[in-house]
C-alpha cells in the first residue's frame, strides 16, 4: 500500500468507524464536547473513535475520557507499557478485536521500557482477573501501591471493550478499506500515537470536566491514589445520572441483580439466557433490558436488531449511548470488586 493511500485511510479513520449513532465532528464540537476533544487530541495523539463515539452524550463523553486519562495516561507507579499489556489482555478476554489491535500495537512500541518478566507477570495477572475464582487464587496479589493503576486499567477497559464492541467496526479501518491495509495503517497510527504515550502527564487536569462526587463503595481499590479515585467517582456519578435518564428502573434493577452473583463466567453462546431474563419485565422495557444485559454480559452479541428495537421504544443517540454506557460501567465496576490486592 502506498504512503498516499495510507494517509487517505488514516484521514478516514475515526468518526466513520462509529456505528448506530452520529458522533459530533471536531469542527462542530462546542462546550464540554469541545473541551474533551481538545484534551484527547493533545494527550492521546488522535481523536480516538473509541472516545468520540460517546459524544452524543457530553457528560458520558467527559466521564469516559477522564477515567481513561487519569488511569492509563497518568503514570505514577505503573509504566504505560504495563497498562497497555493489561488493556490488551482484558480486550482479548472480552472478544474486542478493535481494542486488541490498537493496544497490542501500542504495547509492542513501548515494551522496551519495561523488562519482559514484568510484562509477563502483569499479563498473567490481568488474565487471571477475568473471573472472580481465578482472581482469588492468583499469587502474588496486586501490590497495594500499584492497585489503583492496575485495577483501574482493567476496570476502564472492561468498560471500553463493551462500548467498542457495540459501536465500532471490528478492526481500526474505515468501512470498505481492504483488511490488507490493517498492518501498514496500524504502523503509521502507532507512530503518531507513540510520542504522546511517552510523555509525562500531570494528574488531575481533566477533573474539572465534571463536578465532584463521593466515591461509591465499589471503588475501594482506588484508595491510595486520590486523583484517580476522584476521577472514577466523578465519572461513575455522571454515568449513573445518565443511566437514571435513559435506563428504566426495572432494567437497572434487573441488571444489578444479575451482576451481583456474576463471577465473570461467559453467557451464551445461545441468547436464551437473555430472553428468559427479560421475560419478567414490562413489555415496554424489554428492548432496553435486552440491550443492557447483552452489553453488560456479552457485548459482542449485540446486533443491529437489538439497537433497532431499543430505538423504537427510546429514540435518540444520547439515550442509546447513556443506556449502553451505564450497563458497560456497571459490569466493569463489578469486576473491580473481585480483584484482590495486598495490604
Amino acid at each position: 500500500m502506498t504512503s498516499k493511500r495510507i494517509t487517505t485511510v488514516l484521514g478516514q479513520l475515526g468518526l466513520v468507524q462509529v456505528r448506530h449513532v452520529s458522533p459530533v465532528h471536531g469542527g462542530a464540537a462546542q462546550g464540554l464536547v469541545r473541551q474533551v476533544y481538545g484534551q484527547v487530541e493533545q494527550e492521546f495523539g488522535i481523536l480516538a473513535p473509541s472516545i468520540a463515539l460517546h459524544s452524543p452524550s457530553p457528560q458520558v463523553l467527559a466521564a469516559s475520557w477522564l477515567m481513561l486519562r487519569e488511569t492509563v495516561l497518568v503514570t505514577s507507579k505503573v509504566p504505560r507499557a504495563a497498562k497497555e499489556a493489561v488493556a490488551t489482555t482484558v480486550s482479548l478476554g472480552n472478544t474486542c478485536p478493535w481494542c486488541v489491535a490498537v493496544h497490542s500495537k501500542m504495547l509492542s512500541g513501548l515494551a522496551e521500557s519495561i523488562a519482559d518478566p514484568e510484562l509477563r507477570a502483569v499479563t498473567t495477572w490481568a488474565r487471571d482477573c477475568e473471573t472472580e475464582e481465578c482472581a482469588r487464587r492468583h499469587e502474588p496479589a496486586c501490590p497495594a501501591a500499584e492497585a489503583p493503576e492496575l485495577i483501574g486499567t482493567a476496570v476502564i477497559f472492561h468498560y471500553y471493550n463493551r462500548m467498542v464492541n457495540v459501536f465500532l467496526t471490528e478492526v481500526p479501518l474505515p468501512p470498505g478499506a481492504p483488511k490488507l491495509a490493517l498492518r501498514p495503517v496500524m504502523q503509521v497510527l502507532a507512530r503518531r500515537m507513540r510520542p504522546a504515550a511517552e510523555c509525562t502527564y500531570q494528574p488531575g487536569t481533566s477533573l474539572d470536566l465534571l463536578p465532584a462526587a463521593p466515591a461509591p463503595g465499589d471503588l475501594s481499590w482506588a484508595a491510595g491514589e486520590p486523583v484517580l479515585e476522584e476521577a472514577f467517582a466523578r465519572g461513575c456519578a455522571a454515568v449513573d445520572e445518565a443511566g437514571g435518564r435513559s435506563v428504566p428502573p426495572s432494567v437497572r434493577e434487573l441488571v444489578l441483580a444479575e451482576l451481583q452473583d456474576w463471577q465473570g463466567e461467559r453467557r451464551g453462546p445461545s441468547r436464551a439466557w437473555v430472553e428468559a431474563a427479560v421475560s419478567g419485565l414490562p413489555a415496554a422495557d424489554q428492548s432496553a433490558g435486552r440491550l443492557a444485559l447483552l452489553t453488560a454480559f456479552a457485548s459482542y452479541q449485540v446486533g443491529r436488531s437489538d439497537i433497532g428495537k431499543f430505538r423504537a421504544d427510546r429514540p435518540g443517540d444520547a439515550t442509546l449511548i447513556e443506556a449502553t454506557a451505564w450497563a458497560s460501567l456497571a459490569a466493569a465496576r463489578r469486576v473491580g470488586t473481585w480483584i484482590p490486592h495486598s495490604a
